[in-house]
């Protein structure tokens, strides 16, 4: 008797979870026009996890001009709590955000047009922009806030961060909070002031031995031929688009921003050594593969929009005058698409600042005080109900859980007034 009152209780149990996750994917069918659904594991907090291709238009002004599969990632957890809406600047993941962990809230990542699976197959670059991918979020936004009708928070990392301000921009009454981090808002193409920043940074004592270390790299830069064909082989990764020879200077050239980037150590620059250290030194900062053809590729939609609107960053290279050979233009236009018009629109992100500025309210700024991408990083008029917070010790991988426990306090009661709810993980 007493199995079969087992079974009969694990049968109803079976039954329950299946009903309902059929009626939250009922919802979401209905919610979501034209898209497909594919079960997750689910984790965390999280009663259930789909993926989702949404059928999203081209032109959000022109029905005309087709439309593309974009892939969301949604972590559900109750109709009745906030939604955390991620806006990716790449392709995508299912992860856990450190918001949503919080404040127990559902979790929605949205992969950047372009990228990922959510590249069409035959791509226009007319439709790559920033405009466009706002009114991606909008229009999801749009179609699901009938079913999470609570407060909905947007967050965003680099050039994910970037997207979520604009977002907030193009559409104030969507999100009631905004948390970017590391998020750059550059003034130019290539912002001067992540070059000053570089030659500001930390003591002069590392910043000569970097500048010392470069000078001995480019020096030895054809030892490094066989080490990097021995990299090609292993990776199959090829080098057409750009020399070896100048993937190789390309590395040592963005060694001085990548090093501040990630918070390396002065003291593990290998001046002493082998050029093979000095050759695995770069590869484990920088990554030669960078420049290989295939992460060229993938980029390529990412560098079309930082030279069209969003600005980067060039290469710092006055002081190697000398010991540079095959590079010959120290932007990034190279890793851009050669084969369309790239104007670079310096009005539009300085619209996103002033608004930013002036009416950026509830918007928590998360930077590292070592990141060169935190010269790019704005601060808001007094009179905005915003707060800014730099770890003096982070880098880009600075988050929330970085801080000290008193800066933590200050970004938990700051985040608590602005959702309207306690934080769970305190």
């Amino acid at each position: 008797m007493l199995r079969i009152f087992i079974s009969i209780l694990l049968i109803s149990t079976f039954s329950s979870s299946i009903s309902s996750q059929s009626k939250l994917l009922d919802k979401l069918k209905k919610a979501l026009p034209n898209a497909t659904f594919e079960k997750l594991d689910n984790g965390h907090h999280y009663g259930e996890e789909w993926i989702i291709m949404l059928e999203q238009p081209l032109d959000h002004h022109n029905p005309e001009a087709g439309t593309f599969q974009q892939r969301l990632f949604l972590a559900h957890y109750d109709f009745n709590e906030p939604m955390l809406l991620v806006t990716e600047g790449y392709a995508s993941y299912p992860k856990y955000y450190e918001i949503s962990d919080l404040f127990k809230t559902n979790q929605l990542i949205v992969e950047y047009r372009f990228f990922g699976a959510s590249k069409p197959e035959n791509y226009d670059y007319r439709y790559l922009n920033n405009d466009q991918a706002a009114m991606d979020y909008h229009r999801i936004h749009e179609l699901l806030e009938k079913l999470y009708k609570k407060d909905w928070i947007a967050t965003g990392i680099s050039k994910g961060g970037t997207t979520c301000l604009i977002y907030k921009y193009k559409y104030p009454k969507d999100v009631k909070v905004v948390v970017p981090y590391v998020a750059p808002l550059p003034m130019q193409r290539e912002d001067k002031r992540c070059d000053e920043f570089i030659e500001s940074i930390g003591s002069t004592k590392c910043r000569n031995k970097l500048s010392d270390f470069q000078k001995m790299a480019l020096e030895e830069k054809s030892n490094y031929l066989s080490l990097l064909d021995t990299l090609i082989s292993s990776e199959e990764i090829s080098f057409t688009r750009v020399s070896k020879l100048q993937a190789i200077e390309y590395t040592i050239l963005e060694l001085t921003f990548s090093f501040w980037q990630y918070g390396h150590d002065c003291d593990a620059i290998p001046l002493e050594g082998s050029f093979e250290d000095r050759f695995n030194y770069l590869n484990e900062l920088v990554g030669f593969d960078f420049y290989s053809d295939e992460s060229i590729e993938y980029y390529e939609p990412a560098f079309y929009q930082f030279m069209t609107e969003n600005g980067y960053y060039g290469y710092a290279h006055d002081h190697l005058e000398g010991y540079v050979d095959y590079v010959t233009d120290f932007t990034n236009l190279n890793f851009a698409p050669q084969e369309v018009a790239l104007n670079y629109n310096q009005e539009y992100l300085k619209y996103v600042r002033v608004y930013l500025y002036h009416h950026g309210d509830k918007v928590l700024y998360i930077h590292g005080g070592l990141d060169p991408w935190s010269a790019c990083k704005i601060t808001p008029s007094k009179k905005t109900d915003a707060l800014v917070m730099i770890d003096p010790d982070g880098d880009h991988k600075t988050r929330i859980s970085s801080f000290d426990e008193a800066d933590k306090k200050l970004i938990y009661n700051t985040l608590e007034k602005w959702i309207g709810k306690h934080i769970v993980n305190n």
